[in-house]
């Protein structure tokens, strides 16, 4: 869903604004789509390896639990990284960027409001 939500945003902002605005809305999109992307997989192998660990293995703590946290920083300063350098050598709106950024909080958001929606409105 965060990629049809990403080519709304898109249209839109080409629309109403202006081709370096929906540039910066599709930049961003892309960096926020991909980062949770890899977040999510690496959240599920983490749990993944915790379900599977037996009580025994327990004592010597969370399995990865140093890698994920390596992987996480790391992908914060990759990201950092790629927005200084769409903001500094890229003809690119920095609010577009931000909004582009919203993305997937936009994507949970609405798929919150879909799934209360079924919820209570569903109901016979």
């Amino acid at each position: 869903m965060s990629w049809v939500y990403l080519g709304l945003l898109v249209l839109g902002s080409w629309f109403i604004e202006s081709w370096a605005f929906a540039w910066g809305v599709l930049a961003g999109g892309i960096v926020s789509v991909i980062s949770f992307w890899v977040s999510y997989r690496d959240v599920t192998a983490f749990i993944d390896a915790l379900a599977g660990q037996s009580t025994v293995e327990k004592k010597g703590g969370a399995p990865g639990k140093t890698k994920l946290l390596i992987k996480f920083w790391l992908r914060i300063a990759v990201i950092g990284v790629v927005l200084l350098l769409l903001i500094r050598f890229g003809d690119i709106n920095v609010f577009g960027l931000i909004l582009g950024l919203t993305t997937v909080v936009f994507t949970i958001t609405m798929s919150g409001f879909g799934v209360i929606w079924r919820y209570y409105f569903s109901r016979r």
